[in-house]
């Protein structure tokens, strides 16, 4: 009796694994706190696989960074975007990313390449990505010195492309940026779902911090006056 009952519980425990494993790659490994999962999931600038799990170690593709800018940023909304349709030769009107890709073309968010390529499936690098983010959200312009002073506190940042040091430093001075238990940016290394997940969250967090627009007073005997 008892060698049966063991033998079923092993066979249990083995149509088990597969759930708990699936289980386990929803979880995110990468750092990113699983509520800054969750935030971004929420407002639908990230979306879940069909499988309901997030999967933050995949690499983001050319495209969908481009469709992720134009929710997080709204960039569909900019007066350039009314513009004809770009031809795109790699980029088809059938692409499910076809219309977001035009958007941040249009809006110079993101560029293609020579040919007028854009390479969708083209995975990014964190440099790439940080630097698209801030072109989105508005590259402050420091000076050269401002810039070395931002990133110097980094152990890699002379691995940073010069093209993208000032975009960084404007992540990095608006606390947007994540880092490894080194401190490291790892600018070359290519960008996951999960960093892609903190940099929103930090954002989306930012947003709601902002406070509304105080009603201007009215002030007697002015034009605003009844």
């Amino acid at each position: 009796m008892m060698r049966h009952l063991s033998i079923t519980l092993s066979l249990l425990a083995l149509l088990q694994l597969p759930a708990i494993a699936q289980a386990q790659v929803s979880q995110p490994t990468s750092g990113t706190p699983s509520d800054s999962i969750q935030q971004v999931v929420a407002v639908k600038w990230m979306t879940n696989f069909s499988d309901g799990n997030f999967y933050p170690e995949r690499l983001v593709s050319r495209a969908e960074l481009a469709s992720i800018m134009v929710k997080a940023f709204r960039l569909d909304k900019r007066q350039a975007v009314s513009k004809e349709n770009l031809v795109i030769p790699d980029v088809p009107a059938s692409y499910w990313a076809f219309n977001d890709i035009q958007t941040v073309l249009k809006t110079d968010i993101m560029k293609g390449y020579r040919g007028n390529q854009f390479f969708p499936n083209q995975r990014v690098t964190r440099a790439e990505a940080f630097a698209i983010f801030a072109q989105a959200y508005g590259v402050f312009q420091f000076s050269d010195d401002s810039v070395d002073e931002i990133l110097a506190v980094y152990p890699d940042e002379k691995s940073i492309p010069s093209w993208a040091r000032k975009a960084i430093a404007t992540v990095v001075s608006e606390g947007f940026l994540n880092t490894d238990a080194q401190n490291n940016i790892s600018p070359l290394k290519p960008v996951t779902r999960g960093d892609m997940a903190d940099v929103l969250s930090k954002y989306l967090q930012r947003q709601k911090q902002q406070p509304e627009t105080p009603d201007v007073p009215i002030i007697p005997n002015s034009p605003q006056s009844p």
